[in-house]
């Protein structure tokens, strides 16, 4: 499969990131003079006379949580923070995204399932303790826009359990506060990235447009920038820019509610609004396993079963799951109840790659109740270096060259992690075998600049879903045979899901053992496959110890390798261990 003999790749790279400076250069200047100086002094105004709505929120809620806030103890992004009787905003925190977390006001949704006067009580006082410390700090992260967004919508959404027993002088402040809030929003919302952030602020103004007494003119305003995002960031087939199936789910979990105030407050739904939900929704369901979890791709982390079905709830779409998302640029296998979702697609560019992961013609294979194959996720935290391993393409289930990544991150402070070089272009086609298997083959270019190579693979689903066969194969420009002298080393990864157990027989077979008793081979006739360590960055809980199949090989030896995956029966279980 010929990637077209790309041997400019290097110089390509070096024009791409020398562009990179000049339009991050004069994107910055634009939001700065589009900015002005930041002083809350700029945006005060009238104050709204009452909230109009509160829409609903369909994050999980648990009324112990509030119990524990009330106690003092803040269960936070993985951390808990103990205040000692001080506001939680004026003591130092454990991590920054606790900080974030903390100012986003999510947690008040854990208050309004308490559902007594207490914890309206506690919830209240906080709002009011954060309005005295940050109200008017427009330059600290509590303004930073992905967490004020967040903020707005939690302030409309639980302003019932919020206002519960409050005073007239409170109430004039909460809504004093949102004033001011929303006005900053609307005011850096054309300058903030083209990305989720700006997509979620503009869910953010358009609630505000519906929760307070707004002129129909605004409302009107507030739906069609709306519909800009939509046009934007959703890809026809319903994926996101960002090739982040969870993007999907963060987004729904706002617009679903939305569109639903919109209806209870008897305006006109945005144009792309409901159309564009369903697209997503297709997409979500592309991206589902056999067992209903979310693949990990592009920063994707684990996401709760009750958070997933509760978005699926809202989904009349149904419909199988498609066959390719050709604008997302992904696969899709199915046969019976196994399932495998691959990537085949290079990178978003610019500024929209700060979160894009080296993982082209990586895979994640799942049967039954169980994921086998997975990738190792994005980390639920903020660590740098998590963050960074996590990117790798030596963290997804594909072929490394040299252990180096197929896509080469920027290390600049100025421009940010942003992709500057490495896969540019990625070739697919169909190779059904009607009757046979389902399967696809793709290629990329990734490795074409340092070491002038193209990773190959084959992914072949059989129709009974019983088995996976795949090879992968390392050619030169041209189908030039690889020298003997060649110095290069390939490592083949696949990464288990943590649940998975694996052992290897004498004869290097690998069986991968579900709890559930489901079974899976491992076989390679070209190699020998080891068992290794592995981190998996995905878990709910934060990082968990897995372990992963490694083949490692000279491509002077060897640079066409073929592996199966294959359903087994399970072993026999002797009375002894059933008794056990």
């Amino acid at each position: 499969m010929d990637l077209g003999h790309d041997l400019t790749a290097p110089i390509a790279d070096t024009s791409r990131t020398a562009l990179f400076y000049v339009t991050e250069a004069w994107q910055r200047l634009s939001r700065r003079l589009a900015r002005g100086r930041i002083s809350a002094l700029r945006f005060v105004g009238t104050t709204p006379d009452r909230l109009l709505v509160a829409p609903i929120d369909l994050r999980a809620a648990d009324a112990h949580i509030a119990t524990e806030i009330y106690a003092g103890r803040f269960p936070l992004a993985g951390n808990q923070l103990e205040n000692g009787g001080a506001s939680p905003f004026l003591i130092s925190h454990p991590s920054t995204a606790f900080t974030a977390n903390l100012h986003e006001f999510s947690w008040l949704r854990h208050m309004r399932a308490a559902d007594h006067d207490l914890a309206a009580a506690n919830g209240r006082s906080l709002v009011d303790d954060w309005i005295a410390a940050y109200g008017r700090n427009l330059n600290s992260i509590a303004y930073r826009p992905d967490i004020l967004s967040v903020r707005l919508v939690a302030w409309f959404s639980h302003s019932p359990v919020v206002l519960r027993g409050a005073d007239h002088g409170f109430y004039r402040r909460f809504l004093k506060s949102i004033a001011l809030q929303m006005r900053y929003l609307k005011h850096i919302a054309p300058g903030i990235l083209d990305d989720e952030t700006r997509f979620r602020a503009r869910i953010a103004l358009a609630m505000a447009s519906l929760c307070l007494p707004t002129p129909a003119g605004a409302i009107n305003a507030a739906a069609r920038r709306l519909d800009a995002e939509f046009e934007r960031q959703i890809l026809p087939d319903g994926g996101h820019i960002s090739r982040n199936p969870q993007v999907l789910l963060t987004l729904l979990t706002d617009l679903l509610p939305l569109r639903q105030t919109y209806v209870n407050v008897g305006h006109r739904v945005p144009v792309r609004l409901s159309a564009g939900i369903d697209r997503m929704f297709a997409a979500l369901r592309f991206f589902r396993h056999s067992n209903g979890e979310v693949a990990l791709f592009n920063g994707a982390s684990a996401v709760s079963a009750n958070a997933l079905m509760t978005i699926l709830h809202y989904d009349d779409t149904a419909g199988q799951p498609f066959r390719e998302a050709p604008h997302s640029a992904f696969q899709r296998l199915s046969a019976r109840n196994s399932v495998v979702i691959a990537d085949t697609g290079a990178p978003p560019h610019g500024q929209n790659s700060r979160k894009a992961h080296g993982g082209c013609l990586s895979f994640e294979m799942s049967s039954g109740n169980n994921r086998f194959i997975v990738n190792s996720g994005g980390p639920g935290n903020e660590n740098p270096d998590h963050v960074l391993f996590s990117r790798l393409t030596a963290a997804h289930s594909t072929l490394t060259i040299n252990d180096t990544s197929s896509l080469r991150f920027s290390k600049s402070r100025f421009l940010g992690p942003i992709i500057v070089g490495g896969v540019s272009k990625v070739s697919v086609e169909n190779i059904d075998a009607p009757g046979r298997w389902l399967g696809f083959s793709a290629s990329h270019n990734g490795y074409l600049g340092p070491v002038g190579k193209i990773h190959c693979r084959d992914l072949q689903l059989a129709e009974d879903g019983s088995a996976l066969h795949g090879r992968d194969r390392i050619e030169l420009p041209g189908g030039k045979p690889i020298g003997e002298r060649d110095k290069d080393t390939a490592t083949l990864r696949f990464h288990l899901d943590p649940a998975i157990q694996a052992r290897q027989h004498d004869d290097g077979t690998i069986i991968l053992n579900a709890p559930d008793g489901e079974c899976w081979a491992f076989l390679c006739g070209d190699a020998r496959p080891e068992i290794g360590d592995d981190v998996h960055f995905a878990g709910l809980l934060g990082l968990r110890a897995s372990k992963q199949i490694v083949l490692t090989f000279a491509l002077r030896e060897i640079s066409d390798i073929s592996w199966t995956l294959m359903r087994v029966p399970r072993p026999p279980v002797s009375i002894e261990a059933e008794n056990s």
